[in-house]
């Protein structure tokens, strides 16, 4: 039988860890909040924001361009499987043009994004904490949350849609040569039919999502980089809880914001 002398200390453990997840929760809050109130009042670092611009946008490119031509084609032929029993297989450009937009351009987009950049973040960050030139630079009188914090999160911000916009163009793209060779599809009928299936509250929705999850996933990643504790280890692990909480953090933001934005351009 279990002693009894055990149920406080369970019960303390229980306690501790809902401490330590409210004080972290507190902690992010606190530390999200004071990077988006900088951008308000100088000094504004806009030499590392556009390195950071840089860095986040150019150097998904190519990630995000292999990613949604594949992605684009495969739309196609799992949509025009269907649509061939039915005899209507025009209606391919509505729904790949539809499906990118709305959900799998920001959602695909951000999870790459977060996989190569969030990992990043938390691992340069969290190398200055092991090294201390976060203390240094708190001596020095430089606020680290606005050096280091403000630029990665207006950054991505800034390109997160932009890398959206470019994924969901080079989708329909990759989804208009596989119905081209597959279907026969012309390219004014693909091309007239996606762009005409877009209604504004798609926009607003590919639009919106990628601006939440940009600030989702930076904050994160700059918060996990920044509490490193361990040394060497404590980067690795910062690394891959950045990239996990993100993730995940993002999607479950998705359901919601899926939801909200339908209801709101619902017809």
């Amino acid at each position: 039988m279990p002693d009894n002398n055990d149920r406080p200390s369970l019960l303390s453990f229980a306690a501790d860890f809902l401490k330590r997840q409210v004080f972290a929760v507190q902690q992010y809050s606190l530390l999200s909040l004071q990077a988006a109130l900088n951008v308000l009042s100088p000094p504004l670092y806009w030499t590392d924001t556009l390195e950071q611009m840089d860095s986040i946008g150019v150097g998904s490119l190519p990630i995000i361009i292999a990613a949604f031509l594949s992605i684009g084609g495969v739309l196609v032929l799992q949509t025009a499987a269907q649509f061939q029993r039915f005899g209507e297989t025009r209606l391919t450009g509505d729904a790949v043009s539809l499906a990118l937009v709305r959900e799998l351009g920001p959602a695909i987009a951000a999870l790459l994004v977060s996989g190569r950049n969030a990992s990043g973040i938390a691992s340069e960050l969290g190398s200055m904490v092991v090294t201390e030139q976060v203390d240094a630079m708190r001596a020095l009188g430089t606020d680290p949350t606005r050096k280091l914090v403000t630029p990665r999160v207006v950054a991505m911000v800034l390109v997160l849609p932009l890398l959206v916009a470019v994924a969901d163009f080079v989708g329909l793209v990759g989804g208009f040569i596989v119905a081209h060779f597959t279907l026969r599809l012309g390219a004014v009928e693909f091309w007239t039919r996606a762009v005409d299936a877009l209604e504004f509250g798609d926009l607003v929705q590919g639009t919106v999502k990628p601006v939440i999850f940009g600030f989702v996933i930076s904050t994160i990643a700059c918060y996990k980089g920044l509490r490193v504790t361990g040394g060497t280890q404590g980067v690795g692990r910062a690394t891959t809880s950045a990239v996990v909480a993100s993730s995940l953090w993002m999607l479950i933001l998705d359901l919601f914001l899926a939801k909200l934005l339908l209801y709101m351009f619902q017809k």
